[in-house]
């Protein structure tokens, strides 16, 4: 506690003294401070501060009452730090499909071709018997070229018509071009550069069946026999 004769002798020594003030700043409050000094606290030979009438133990300064400092920082209550809830998984149910979902669409896979390469054509599967206009079947043929080639990086497609022997060597010759010419067309139709796709006929001269295996005249069995004889072969090259 402080004793009347101690705020009288600190009030008397704040107007006897000059340049010595009470405390009013927030850092020294309760103190007998000197104005000439910074606002600092005034001390006595021994070291010992003055108190005024306004301290208490909350305004201490170390310097001054370094056990009463120490004693309101043992009575603040020290809030431990508190870890937030651990986050809980969110579970994700799968929804087992409804009859109203809409079934599942196969995604087709784009076949690219191994270049180069060359395919061999039944003339049949494309034209009927000495005719040089496609068939819906050869058309669909064609169609599927067209799908394998759209990925594939390409120089050239060289189709060429071939014949069997029937017929006079002129004649046939004629036929085999007009039916190679007709494939290409169809190719440049569907938006395969025409400068890509060159067209020729080799009439009979470049048979499959080996001499001898259809011999005799004109018959089912001679023409069955030759059907090898009569294709369309197109071979694509490859980019160099």
């Amino acid at each position: 506690m402080i004793s009347a004769r101690a705020l009288v002798v600190a009030g008397v020594a704040a107007i006897c003294l000059p340049g010595i003030s009470i405390a009013q700043e927030s850092t020294n409050q309760g103190y007998v401070v000197d104005s000439t000094q910074s606002a600092g606290v005034v001390t006595s030979g021994t070291g010992l501060c003055w108190h005024t009438s306004s301290w208490a133990p909350g305004t201490a300064v170390a310097q001054c009452d370094p056990n009463a400092m120490r004693k309101v920082e043992a009575s603040v209550p020290i809030q431990a730090a508190v870890a937030p809830p651990p986050t809980q998984p969110v579970a994700v149910v799968a929804r087992p499909p409804s009859e109203r979902d809409p079934p599942l669409q196969a995604v087709p896979i784009r076949e690219a071709m191994v270049l180069p390469q060359n395919i061999n054509l039944s003339a049949d599967a494309f034209f009927d018997f000495d005719k040089s206009v496609l068939k819906p079947q050869g058309k669909l043929l064609l169609d599927d070229l067209v799908r394998k080639l759209a990925d594939t990086e390409y120089e050239t497609i060289a189709v060429t018509g071939h014949t069997d022997r029937i017929g006079g060597r002129e004649y046939n010759q004629r036929l085999s071009e007009r039916r190679a010419n007709a494939v290409k067309d169809y190719l440049v139709g569907e938006n395969i550069l025409a400068s890509r796709v060159v067209a020729q006929g080799k009439g009979d001269m470049q048979p499959t069946v080996k001499s001898g295996e259809c011999d005799g005249p004109k018959s089912i069995k001679v023409l069955a026999c030759l059907q090898p004889d009569r294709r369309v072969d197109i071979e694509v090259s490859a980019t160099r």
